[in-house]
């Protein structure tokens, strides 16, 4: 890879490596991943394909981590994983009718709430009162969220698992480890889904986004460890500190 020599790669594995820690836990890893990329040289035409190959590999590592310790039923996750994928799509196919500059300013609306309620409410995803739903409501609770975050993951995507991991801990009632874990696994389908599109139309470096999808897959393992070890008291300020972050680049990027 000629616009990037093999010495550099070090300090981008790093960063890669740190965000997929964050992204792990509370999502958000775009926000570091993307400035690397472009500071060390890679094309913006290959920027959002390569990202997504190394994103996947990390996300699929903290998912199966989560799934593997949070059990779900089979069934209740392979409808909200088609309910993701349909409206990953939907959405991708959408953007060219939705000005961006819209979902942006929905956003800034949006996110100081979700900052403001993490910090206030210090008990927040500490217990799951998910069984407080029937099964039919927290079906159709889960697979609206799956559809609706999912959508807005094809359309512009920033944020997309800290808007899942507390909506399910806010709507559906499980505790922040289990929507964690549930949000990894959506956001996996829908990073895929873009994905293929990606390299279908040869828009990915595949050496560099494997190289830094090992780092991603380290940094994404040991911040699921930390997640399942440490649960809501760490994914708790993690997720408003991800919120903070989305909303002041979201702000400069605006202004500018």
């Amino acid at each position: 890879m000629e616009f990037l020599p093999a010495q550099a790669w070090l300090p981008l594995a790093l960063l890669v490596f740190l965000a997929g820690f964050v992204d792990s836990i509370a999502g958000g890893g775009g926000l570091i991943t993307l400035p690397a990329y472009l500071a060390y040289g890679l094309p913006p035409s290959l920027l959002l394909g390569t990202n997504k190959l190394s994103s996947c590999l990390g996300t699929a590592v903290a998912a199966a981590k989560f799934l593997k310790e949070m059990r779900f039923r089979g069934d209740f996750l392979f409808i909200l994983v088609m309910l993701a994928a349909g409206g990953s799509f939907l959405g991708a196919k959408a953007i060219s009718m939705v000005p961006p500059e819209l979902i942006r300013y929905l956003l800034i609306i949006l996110l100081p709430p979700v900052a403001l309620f993490l910090a206030a409410r210090k008990s927040f995803g500490l217990a799951d009162t998910s069984r407080a739903h029937s099964e039919g409501a927290l079906l159709g609770r889960s697979g609206a969220i799956s559809f609706g975050v999912s959508f807005y993951d094809g359309l512009l995507g920033p944020g997309t698992g800290t808007f899942l991991a507390v909506a399910f801990a806010r709507l559906c009632g499980f505790d922040l480890l289990r929507s964690t874990a549930l949000a990894k696994l959506l956001n996996l389908v829908s990073n895929a889904a873009a994905l293929a599109a990606f390299l279908y139309f040869g828009m990915v470096d595949v050496r560099l986004g494997l190289a830094m999808g090992a780092a991603g897959m380290a940094g994404n393992y040991a911040g699921s460890h930390v997640a399942l070890k440490k649960g809501a008291w760490v994914i708790r300020p993690m997720l408003f500190t991800v919120s903070a972050g989305l909303l002041l680049k979201i702000a400069w990027d605006m202004l500018r």
